[in-house]
């Protein structure tokens, strides 16, 4: 399964580019609108982007009436980002758009790196979520958590369906001359290339805790079939496509194509049977 990673898609301006995903992750929504971060929220560096967006969103009444109602006529199924200050929040918008049946899944945003973090645990928030809705849950974890395991671990244990990961790391970039902050936040969600055997190393260390029995979406620096390969080797269920997004519109058609020509060379014929292979050699 090919999605994109939350925010890195307008489906509404882009939909051939959205049909040519299997599932289409809608920009996080909360429970009141959000005006997002001072501009400049965008910023190129050597080699990636950073981005400080701060989930601008028209809050969860306008979207059920405005947003959701064009998102469904795409034809295509939707998963939600989810977000809040409280977990009383994040369940709040989950009880409003988690029954929908469009909406395939939700993904509880517990780590963006441009807002401040919500008061509670991430444990705690899917708990609260997971009594608003029966709807899936993917809990969207930071590749800056010391204990990503059992972080993971604590989150499934709440009524998580599933983990996200990675979200952005923090990052940082200057102006060549004022050597002021090229973003009006100052720092922000840094991702591209260089995330890449981040979000490996977090999928990798998830699969293993959790015996593979976890769906997990594994995204961050994916430009090719082959880094979508590494993360399912490493084991992911499924794959989201980010930055590149922004560079390639036909990211998902190419990548979906690599991808079957890189397991068919390695006599894989579908993805699923080379979900978790990373882990042959530990497991001997």
């Amino acid at each position: 399964m090919i999605l994109n990673a939350s925010g890195c898609l307008d489906a509404l301006t882009a939909p051939a580019v959205a049909r040519k995903l299997d599932a289409y992750v809608v920009k996080t929504v909360t429970l009141e609108p959000r005006a997002g971060n001072p501009q400049p929220r965008l910023a190129e560096t050597d080699f990636g982007m950073l981005n400080s967006i701060g989930l601008q969103n028209p809050g969860v009444e306008r979207f059920c009436t405005e947003v959701l109602p064009r998102l469904e006529e795409l034809g295509i199924p939707l998963w939600i980002s989810v977000g809040g200050a409280e977990a009383t929040e994040y369940a709040e918008v989950c009880a409003r758009i988690g029954e929908r049946a469009t909406v395939h899944a939700l993904e509880l945003n517990l780590s963006c790196p441009n807002v401040d973090p919500a008061a509670e645990g991430a444990a705690e928030i899917v708990a609260a979520a997971r009594a608003a809705t029966e709807a899936p849950l993917y809990a969207k974890l930071s590749p800056l958590l010391p204990d990503v395991a059992g972080v993971a671990k604590s989150v499934l244990e709440a009524g998580a369906t599933g983990l996200s990961l990675v979200n952005s790391l923090r990052g940082l970039a200057l102006d060549e001359w004022t050597l002021e902050p090229r973003l009006g936040r100052g720092v922000g969600g840094y991702s591209g290339a260089a995330l890449r055997p981040v979000a490996l190393a977090a999928v990798f260390i998830c699969y293993k805790a959790t015996d593979g029995e976890v769906p997990i979406v594994g995204m961050g620096g994916v430009e090719t079939g082959k880094h979508a390969l590494d993360l399912i080797a490493a084991g992911a269920s499924a794959v989201a496509l980010g930055s590149i997004l922004f560079r390639d519109p036909n990211a998902p058609e190419r990548v979906r194509g690599e991808l079957a020509e890189e397991l068919s060379a390695r006599g894989f014929k579908r993805p699923e049977e080379a979900r978790g292979v990373a882990h042959r050699s530990q497991n001997d």
